[in-house]
């Protein structure tokens, strides 16, 4: 208080039960008695002499803590903004986002949006008035799908409108890629497929590295996500190129681009048929282990879980090691996305284990994982993927019948989506009537009979001509 010119006088304040100490060592902290108690002596005061002191604060608080100013930079823009001092303010917000959004995206969120209330209270011919409402509503719109908020028809739209009379480029780049993820979140793949080709190409005709590394990841998940591996292996080696071994480059939503980057290059090379997919992986996880918590769980889905699937990679304990490791990091941070993400990956690997215990804790785990997707806070095209591993599990267990009912009605959904997982499910719901057309040929006494499924049989489930025509004979 002394350095705000004030000399502090509390303890008749706390006989008269005015004020409260919560803290007494190492420094005593008092609280008002009760929230009118504070209104009333904030609004007595005149405004100009509160303006001054929130300064005095501010500044104090700098002066003070010279090494913790990102640690305090929303209380110096809470004082700045009730001082008045709006353009200092929205530096400070903006500072305090920057700095929590690895750390915790809500409180981030928070600081944007303080930031965009500041921009919007400036007079309308104040110089920097559109370049800060700009900047403010790129970075809620770029980080909507972290916190579940909606930004088409609303935020988004403001911001295409400011950018389009600003004729600014990349903050509206920005912002699609929010609405790429939003897209994605609610199942919407189609969309978001369109509107991550429509982001790229804006985003290289701006021609700025650091802009292209950051905003490629979201583009290269959507596109390896609906059977683009091609276009997620030439956007995935850019990045790469780009960053130069610098794993921070561009971490304008991930923490580590150059990890998630090696990652999907990783993918896109197995999937493809291509050599050093290993190394890739491998690199990628020792990069995201000293990353950010999202970066670490999307760098674990990629090398767990779509491998694991993919049947690339066994989920062996040293697979199941890694992606507990990096759903204790994501339970840690203030978004689900991250937990989601490795919370997939770990039920991926367990319901590919032979151990039925291990499997029903995969399809417990997937379950949460469901959970997560219909209450709007994980993508909900997983919901069909989960399901067919839960049919699949079902079959196992002796009740093909209602296993293939499903199965069918969540192929359907992932078809119409143009889901990747469409083919793996198909291919589930071919073996399963095989197994239950096997099964009823031995019954029947037909044991000794060629396998069933011909050619598809004894090669393995090719194109949808050789799964057509198992299903069809398997269901005879």
């Amino acid at each position: 208080m002394t350095s705000l010119a004030v000399e502090p006088v509390v303890d008749e304040l706390v006989k008269a039960e005015l004020i409260d100490q919560v803290r007494f060592t190492p420094h005593a902290e008092y609280v008002f008695h009760h929230p009118l108690i504070r209104a009333v002596a904030y609004e007595s005061q005149l405004k100009s002499d509160r303006a001054q002191l929130h300064r005095r604060a501010a500044a104090a608080i700098e002066q003070q803590e010279p090494d913790w100013l990102d640690e305090n930079a929303a209380l110096i823009a809470e004082h700045l903004q009730a001082a008045g001092d709006l353009h200092a303010a929205f530096s400070w917000h903006m500072r305090a986002g920057a700095w929590a959004a690895a750390r915790d995206i809500v409180a981030a969120w928070v600081s944007w949006e303080r930031a965009r209330q500041v921009a919007d209270a400036l007079p309308a011919d104040d110089a920097g008035r559109t370049a800060m409402r700009i900047v403010a509503r790129a970075w809620l719109c770029g980080n909507a799908f972290r916190v579940h908020a909606e930004i088409s028809g609303g935020l988004f739209e403001e911001l295409r409108e400011l950018c389009a009379a600003a004729g600014d480029k990349p903050w509206l780049a920005i912002g699609m890629v929010g609405l790429m993820m939003e897209h994605m979140r609610h199942g919407r793949v189609h969309e978001a497929s369109r509107l991550a080709s429509e982001t790229m190409a804006l985003v290289e005709s701006i021609g700025m590295p650091s802009l292209t590394v950051g905003l490629s990841l979201a583009a290269i998940s959507i596109k390896a996500q609906t059977g683009g591996m091609a276009e997620a292996l030439r956007r995935s080696q850019t990045v790469i190129d780009l960053t130069d071994g610098d794993p921070t480059l561009g971490k304008d939503i991930f923490g580590s681009p150059l990890a998630v980057a090696l990652a999907s290059r990783g993918t896109a090379r197995w999937a493809l048929g291509r050599a050093g997919w290993r190394d890739d992986i491998d690199r990628a996880l020792a990069m995201a282990r000293g990353a950010d918590p999202m970066s670490y769980a999307v760098v674990i889905a990629y090398a767990y879980g779509f491998a694991i699937s993919g049947g690339v990679l066994l989920a062996d304990d040293a697979a199941l090691r890694g992606i507990e490791e990096a759903l204790a990091s994501a339970e840690r941070s203030s978004e689900d996305f991250a937990p989601g993400w490795a919370r997939w990956a770990l039920g991926m690997a367990l319901v590919h284990r032979d151990s039925p215990a291990k499997r029903e804790r995969g399809l417990a785990v997937l379950a949460q994982v469901r959970d997560m997707c219909l209450e709007r806070r994980f993508y909900q095209y997983l919901l069909a993927v989960v399901d067919v591993y839960t049919a699949r599990e079902r079959a196992r267990c002796g009740d093909p019948d209602s296993a293939i009912s499903q199965m069918r009605a969540v192929i359907d959904d992932l078809f119409r989506a143009g889901h990747l997982y469409s083919l793996e499910a198909t291919g589930f719901l071919v073996e399963t009537l095989l197994e239950r057309g096997c099964r009823g040929r031995r019954a029947g006494g037909r044991g000794r009979d060629r396998p069933v499924g011909g050619r598809a049989g004894r090669r393995g489930v090719g194109g949808p001509r050789d799964l057509a025509a198992a299903a069809a004979r398997a269901a005879r």
